[in-house]
Parts: structure tokens; sequence; C-alpha cells
């Protein structure tokens, strides 16, 4: 996503949470008959947390004045 803000990421991390504990609710499939009815998968939103808390914590750091946040350093410096 280009130009992301830290407030807009906090929302998106906090949308995947909540939808992580709808999910927990609830069973993640059934049929009845020949249909069927998928939710969401839970793994993916669960990568999807962890995405997003990735890019909370750049975009933290950034606005806290780390400029080489998300930037790898080699171990020696």
């Amino acid at each position: 996503m280009a130009d992301l803000t830290l407030t807009q990421a906090q929302a998106q991390l906090d949308a995947y949470l909540a939808c992580s504990l709808a999910i927990a609710g609830g069973a993640q499939s059934y049929a009845i008959g020949n249909r069927s009815l998928t939710r969401a998968d839970l793994g993916e939103v669960r990568a999807q947390i962890d995405y997003w808390r990735g890019e909370v914590r750049r975009l933290a750091a950034i606005a806290a004045g780390d400029t080489g946040a998300g930037v790898l350093r080699p171990a020696w410096r």
C-alpha cells in the first residue's frame, strides 16, 4: 500500500483481530444437502494479523524517529 499511515495500519490490525474473534466463535463450514457454506479461513486471518502487526511496528518505529525502521542491518553494526 502506498503512503500507508500508522492509523490505517492499526485499523487494519484491529479489524483482523476482531475477525479472528468472530471466526473463533463458530464453525468454519457446514453443509445442508448438496449446499455448503465456508467461512473465512482462520489461517489466512492469522497471516494477515502477523502482517499488519509488522506494519504497525514498522510505522510506529518510523514515527518515533527510527529512520532505519524496516531496513536490515548487518549484525556487526
